[in-house]
């Protein structure tokens, strides 16, 4: 909303199409036709690419402010990945028509879609190099770079709004794992652990994790 001028904001509310989602419960299946353009309003949802019956690519986690589908909506093809809610979320849609009209009609919405495309490559280069990584740290890092990408989710910033069975989830480790390397980067003052949320306190520090190893 915040790139769309008041005539294009006006004219894509109404259009728009809100519902909930119990945790487990599929928003699009791999396959699916591509029918909308989806917002996550409230919670998480996870991304996986399926590579075979029980082969799965973890590709990422949408967060509150974060939309997914442009580019399967460009080329007009059936999703090649699925995402599922990880807990009770709250999801907004904008049909296909209503996608590309808004695309043409609003050149700041276009570049918009086109930054999120760039930055949605990036994101998936990123995500097979995270399956490769041995080290929990470094992986928990990694991917809450990526919860805090402000391309991807702009309303997203210092407080994290995630569990952490959401974390072992997404990064495909036991929650146990996924403790102790919290705890790690707890105590170098990286970030705080509260209740359903994660505090980042020394966004460098998160950088620097990345690059360690």
């Amino acid at each position: 909303m915040a790139v769309l001028s008041g005539e294009d904001r006006a004219w894509v509310v109404p259009r728009l199409r809100v519902r909930e989602w119990e945790a487990g419960r599929f928003v699009v299946r791999a396959g699916d036709p591509s029918t909308h353009w989806r917002g996550v309003l409230e919670g998480m949802l996870r991304v996986e690419h399926p590579h075979g019956d029980e082969d799965h690519l973890m590709f990422s986690g949408i967060p509150a402010g974060g939309w997914f589908g442009e580019g399967t909506l460009l080329k007009g093809h059936a999703f090649m990945f699925s995402v599922q809610a990880l807990r009770k979320s709250v999801v907004a849609s904008l049909a296909a028509a209503d996608f590309h009209l808004l695309a043409r009609r609003s050149i700041a919405f276009n570049r918009h879609a086109m930054g999120q495309l760039n930055e949605r490559l990036a994101q998936f280069i990123a995500a097979r190099e995270i399956e490769r990584m041995v080290d929990d740290e470094q992986r928990l890092a990694c991917s809450l770079l990526w919860l805090r990408n402000p391309v991807l989710f702009p309303s997203a910033g210092n407080v994290l709004s995630i569990t952490q069975q959401d974390l072992s989830n997404l990064i495909g480790i036991s929650r146990q794992r996924v403790n102790r390397a919290l705890a790690r980067l707890e105590s170098r003052g990286v970030l705080r652990a509260e209740y359903r949320t994660l505090r980042v306190l020394d966004a460098q520090k998160l950088v620097d994790l990345t690059v360690e190893h």
